[in-house]
C-alpha cells in the first residue's frame, strides 16, 4: 500500500547501487567492481535492475537510518516530571468489563482502576491486529491504509526514543513474541527490555511429542492438523507450570514489577508492560475457570488459533458456551494479575507521581452472527473498540468519562502531552486529554480502521464497513445505526443506501482506492 511504501522510504531503504553510493562506493568505484567482475567472466548485471542489499548492508542501511531519526527529534520541550506506566493486555473485549457495563465477567481490579481514571467510552483501533496496532500505538503515525504486518520503519521513531531523549529511562517487559520475531524492531529504542518467553506458538521448549496430545484436550469437531501443531507447541511450553504464579500473564507483571522495584529512582521512567492474555489460547488457571463453571468437559480444554485452520471450518454453536466461558475465565485471570500489579506501584509509592494508561489492540468475537476469535470480516465494535483508561495524578480527573471519538492515533501524542512533551509535530494523531480539560470539544468527526481486507468509517451515528480487497465479502458491506442499534445487530444498508455512498466514498478516499463492489 502507498503509506507503507512512504514508511519505507522514510526508512532510508534503497537499492544495493544507491547503497554503496551513499557508504563511499560511487559510480567510480561501482563501475570498476563492475568492470572487475566482467573481466572474470561474470555477466554484467543490467542497470536497471537493482541488486539486493546483502544482510550486513541491509543492517548498515537501517542502523544509519535509526541514527539519523534519532538525532532529529525535537527537544524543544521539556518533562513535567511525572512518570508513565502503560499496560496493554491483548485482544481484550470491552465489553466484558465492568467500567463499561459487563455484569457476568468479573473483572473488580481494573473496574477500581477505572474508578481513579478518566475512561474513554468511544476508543477505536486504527489498524489491525497486534503488529499494525503497535507500530501505531509507538508512533502516533497511522498504518491506514494497508495496516500492514511489517516491521516498525527504522527511520521513524517511536515512542521510547522520543521519551528518552527527553531524559526518560525507559523499559520494555513483554511476553508477545511477534515484538521479537525477526526485523520487527518493536524494541527499539527502549533502554532496557525483557521478552518473557513461552506464549502460544512461541518456539522455546520441547520435549517428546508423544507426550503432548492435544487430541486430548478438544473435541474431536475440533481438531485438525494445524491446530494440533500450535496447541503441542504451547503444551511444551507450559509443560512445567505448577501454580498460578507460572501461567504467562503472572509471569510478566511479576518481571514489570522488579523492573519498577530496579528502576524507579531512574526519574523520569516510562514502563511499558505487554501482555498477550487474554489472547488465544484461553487456558487460565482452574480457580479463575471454576469462576463460570464447574465442568468444562475436559480436564484442561485448549481453545486456541489454528482452530479454523482446517479444510472444513468447524461448527461452533454446540460449543459457544463453553468458549465464552473460557474466554470470560481468562478476563478475569488478567484483572487479577493487574492488580497485584497495581497493588504493588501502591507499596512503593509511585502513583503519586507516575500515569498509569490500560488499554488493548483489538477485542474478539464469541460466536457473534457465528464468528469466533477476532475476524476481519465481521469489523465492528466487538472487535474494534478499544477499553482505555488513563490514571492521573491530578486525582481531579478520577471517574470522568470521554464519549468523544477518539482514535489510536490519538495515544502517543497524548502520552507525550501529559508528560509535557508537547513538541512532536510528525504524528499523525491529536492530544486527547485536551478532552478532558475541556480544551476541545471534540477531536474528530470520523474514525477509519483497518483490519487485513476489510475496512471501517464511523462517526457518531452511522459504522460502515466493507471487504476493501479480493474476493471475501464477509459480513459486509454493512451499516449500523448506532443511535437505534449501539450493538450492532442490524445492517440497515438498504434502508439507508445514500448514507452508506456517502461513508463508502469517505473510506475510499481515507484508503486511497477504489473499493470493490
Amino acid at each position: 500500500m502507498k503509506r507503507d511504501q512512504e514508511n519505507r522510504a522514510k526508512a532510508g531503504h534503497v537499492d544495493r547501487r544507491e547503497f554503496l553510493t551513499r557508504v563511499g562506493l560511487g559510480a567510480g568505484a561501482a563501475g570498476a567492481a563492475a568492470c572487475a567482475g566482467a573481466a572474470h567472466g561474470a555477466e554484467r548485471p543490467k542497470a536497471t535492475e537493482p541488486a539486493e542489499l546483502r544482510p550486513d548492508e541491509k543492517e548498515m542501511q537501517e542502523r544509519g537510518a535509526r541514527n539519523r531519526a534519532a538525532r532529529a527529534i525535537k527537544k524543544t520541550a521539556k518533562s513535567n516530571g511525572l512518570n508513565l506506566v502503560v499496560l496493554i493486555a491483548d485482544t481484550f473485549r470491552l465489553d466484558h468489563l465492568g467500567a463499561y457495563g459487563a455484569e457476568r465477567v468479573k473483572t473488580p481490579c481494573l473496574d477500581q482502576l477505572a474508578s481513579e481514571s478518566v475512561v474513554f467510552d468511544n476508543a477505536f483501533a486504527d489498524g489491525l491486529p497486534t503488529v499494525p496496532c503497535r507500530r501505531c500505538y509507538h508512533t502516533g503515525k497511522s498504518v491506514v491504509p494497508g495496516a500492514a504486518w511489517i516491521p516498525h520503519p527504522a527511520g521513524e521513531v517511536n515512542m521510547a526514543q522520543i521519551l528518552g531523549a527527553h531524559g526518560f529511562w525507559t523499559g520494555l517487559v513483554c511476553d508477545v513474541y511477534h515484538f521479537f520475531k525477526p526485523d520487527m524492531n518493536l524494541h527499539v529504542g527502549f533502554d532496557t527490555w525483557e521478552w518473557i518467553r513461552g506464549h502460544e506458538s512461541d518456539h522455546y521448549l520441547g520435549g517428546p511429542r508423544e507426550q503432548f496430545q492435544p487430541k486430548d484436550h478438544m473435541p474431536p469437531d475440533l481438531w485438525n492438523p494445524s491446530y494440533d501443531n500450535t496447541m503441542r507447541t504451547y503444551m511444551m511450553n507450559s509443560q512445567n507450570w505448577e501454580t498460578e504464579d507460572d501461567y504467562m500473564a503472572a509471569r510478566t507483571v511479576s518481571r514489570a514489577t522488579k523492573w519498577l522495584e530496579q528502576n524507579a529512582t531512574n526519574t523520569p521512567f516510562m514502563l511499558w508492560v505487554e501482555m498477550f492474555d487474554p489472547h488465544e489460547p484461553w487456558d487460565a488457571p482452574p480457580r479463575f475457570q471454576k469462576m463460570y463453571r464447574d465442568d468444562y468437559g475436559f480436564e484442561r480444554f485448549l481453545f486456541g488459533y489454528g482452530v479454523q485452520g482446517g479444510k472444513n471450518k468447524p461448527d461452533f454453536t454446540p460449543h459457544l458456551p463453553v468458549i465464552r466461558d473460557l474466554y470470560a475465565a481468562e478476563v478475569s485471570y488478567v484483572d487479577q494479575c493487574i492488580g497485584r500489579f497495581m497493588e504493588s506501584m501502591e507499596k512503593m509509592k509511585l502513583l503519586d507521581d507516575t500515569i498509569v494508561v490500560f488499554t488493548t489492540d483489538h477485542g474478539t468475537h464469541l460466536g457473534e452472527l457465528g464468528y469466533v476469535q477476532k475476524q476481519a470480516a465481521l469489523l465492528n465494535s466487538l472487535v474494534m473498540q478499544l477499553p482505555l483508561f488513563i490514571r492521573h495524578p491530578d486525582r481531579s480527573t478520577a471517574g470522568k468519562r470521554v464519549g468523544e471519538l477518539v482514535s489510536a492515533i490519538d495515544f502517543a501524542p497524548t502520552f507525550c502531552h501529559v508528560l509535557g512533551i508537547d513538541d512532536q509535530e510528525q504524528m499523525d494523531g491529536q492530544n486527547m486529554w485536551s478532552l478532558v480539560s475541556g480544551q476541545s470539544d471534540k477531536l474528530h468527526d470520523r474514525v477509519f480502521t483497518q483490519f487485513s481486507s476489510f475496512a471501517s468509517v464511523r462517526d457518531p451515528k452511522w459504522h460502515y464497513f466493507q471487504h476493501v480487497r479480493g474476493n471475501n465479502r464477509g459480513a459486509g458491506p454493512c451499516l449500523y445505526d448506532l443511535s437505534e442499534d449501539p450493538g450492532q445487530t442490524k445492517n440497515v444498508l438498504e434502508a439507508h443506501s445514500d448514507v452508506a455512498a456517502d461513508l463508502r466514498s469517505l473510506l475510499a478516499d481515507r484508503l486511497e482506492q477504489e473499493l470493490p463492489a
